[in-house]
């Protein structure tokens, strides 16, 4: 199958990392193991197991019995007949032969949806693993760009400082300092936005994860990736989650359909029962009157619908709504499906090429800027000039970092919009993996009426007590992206200079 080519051998082990650094992976299975979003339909997985024997009991025998005991206080004078007491007794099995197919439709339906709530599920796994990955690459990117621009802010205090210098001995022009200032102010204040973008970021992770973000390694190596739309639709088409609940709660809504039909059938069964019946000695024995009685019953039933106002075609033609309205879902989700991967591809591909592209024009522009420096040491360059430089380096390098950050999101995307991105895919340790069908077959075959699990306790960790994030730097530079601060003093000074002439 294509889906083992894509994820045979890949799973997310992290790269050499260093000591106290947090992989992805186990952000993934920390979200995995205690992210209320997953744990809450775990438990509406549950439930929906329990339709299952809950249908299975229309169509299996029920028994019941009845007692009453009376103490007449007050005897009427015209009941002769009446004794001052009585005790009855009466119990009664039933077993139902033939409903109309309304029973074994509605199993049938509850079996259906029981898989459709798995793929509910895979797909509630797979939506909070992307959103972990992109909240883990969120922040290795804001990490980033925070220190890119406290970066900056470094170069552009030192420009201003030498801009200031070199006007006190004739060098420049206070244009030439107002332009460094005005840099430097709007540096500053784009620091303070990437700060908090940081610390959202960081909040994010928390809220995903459970836990604050540590020193993030790098991520590992996606799989490889479907090489053409086609390919990718394809695996799409047979295994997204959301794709496969949409067709399995068709097929469920088929067989309501068949139980609304069985509204108009006959129903038969079949019953026994005995009864016991003692006046407690009120009354005397001997002539026509006994202080007890029993007596025993045994027949068939059976009740067949002749008129009931409309309301069983009205059933069905309401079963067959829902069912075209589930038919249609499934085109919609298929539609989703087909959109999602084909997106995802295509933003991966255009974030590969943006990558490639952001490397060569960063490389570029450190050159650049080193020699508008220099030039501008030897009079032949503006201040402007080295500001704009400058600017155009550290926007290319946040160019990197984001591109970086929106392939390897769009990659996991993709991955999950085709159906390989849940925890069996991922090789996610640590303990057994979390199986739908134990506890189905746990409930389905129980038929005693007494019973039931343990008080529900919280599964999922709260966050409250986490601290309040902030916009430190764990992180050190990526060589590619750092730039180091140029203290060179200028070359020339005074009124020789090219650009005071």
């Amino acid at each position: 199958m294509i889906r083992g080519l894509l994820i045979a051998g890949v799973a997310l082990v992290p790269l050499a990392a260093p000591a106290g650094a947090e992989t992805l992976r186990e952000a993934l299975l920390r979200a995995y193991e205690s992210n209320p979003q997953i744990t809450g339909q775990r438990a509406a997985q549950r439930a929906l197991d329990e339709d299952v024997p809950i249908r299975r009991a229309d169509g299996k025998p029920s028994a019941d019995a009845q007692g009453q005991l009376q103490e007449f206080l007050v005897i009427p004078g015209n009941q002769f007949a009446t004794a001052p007491r009585q005790l009855f007794g009466q119990a009664q099995v039933g077993v139902p032969l033939y409903q109309g197919g309304a029973v074994r439709n509605s199993v049938r339906a509850a079996e259906t949806r029981v898989e459709a709530g798995r793929a509910q599920l895979r797909g509630t796994e797979a939506n909070l693993f992307t959103n972990v990955v992109a909240a883990y690459m969120d922040v290795i990117r804001d990490d980033a760009v925070v220190a890119l621009n406290r970066q900056n802010v470094r170069v552009l205090e030192v420009n201003a400082g030498a801009s200031r210098d070199r006007f006190e001995v004739g060098d420049l022009t206070r244009t030439d300092v107002a332009q460094s200032e005005a840099r430097l102010a709007i540096a500053r204040a784009q620091l303070q936005q990437a700060e908090a973008q940081l610390i959202a970021s960081r909040e994010d992770y928390i809220n995903f994860v459970g836990t604050p973000a540590g020193r993030l390694q790098d991520p590992p190596p996606l799989p490889n990736l479907p090489s053409t739309p086609e390919q990718a639709v394809a695996v799409a088409i047979e295994d997204n989650p959301a794709l496969q609940a949409a067709m399995a709660e068709r097929n469920a809504r088929r067989f309501d359909t068949g139980v609304a039909r069985a509204g108009r059938l006959p129903r038969v069964g079949a019953s026994i029962g005995g009864s016991y019946s003692s006046f407690l000695g009120s009354v005397p024995s001997g002539g026509f009157t006994q202080n007890s009685a029993t007596a025993a019953t045994a027949g068939l039933n059976m009740s067949l619908p002749i008129f009931q106002g409309g309301r069983p075609a009205a059933q069905v033609r309401q079963a067959q709504a829902r069912e075209s309205q589930a038919i249609e879902n499934v085109t919609l989700q298929e539609r989703n499906a087909v959109s999602q991967t084909r997106s995802a591809l295509a933003i991966y591909r255009g974030s590969v090429e943006v990558i490639g592209s952001s490397e060569v024009a960063v490389n570029a522009n450190k050159l650049a800027l080193e020699g508008v420096r220099a030039e501008n040491g030897v009079g032949t360059r503006t201040v402007l000039e080295v500001l704009n430089a400058e600017q155009e380096l550290l926007n290319s390098q946040v160019t990197l970092v984001t591109a970086r950050r929106d392939a390897y999101v769009a990659g996991f995307a993709l991955l999950a919009a085709m159906g390989n991105a849940e925890a069996r895919d991922l090789g996610l340790g640590g303990g057994a993996l979390y199986d739908p069908t134990v506890n189905y077959r746990r409930v389905r075959g129980k038929i005693w009426d007494f019973g039931g699990d343990p008080t529900p306790v919280a599964v999922a960790t709260g966050t409250a007590t986490t601290p309040a994030q902030g916009a430190e730097v764990s992180r050190s530079l990526d060589p590619l992206l750092d730039s180091g601060v140029d203290r060179r003093p200028g070359l020339t000074t005074g009124n020789d200079a090219p650009d005071r002439r």
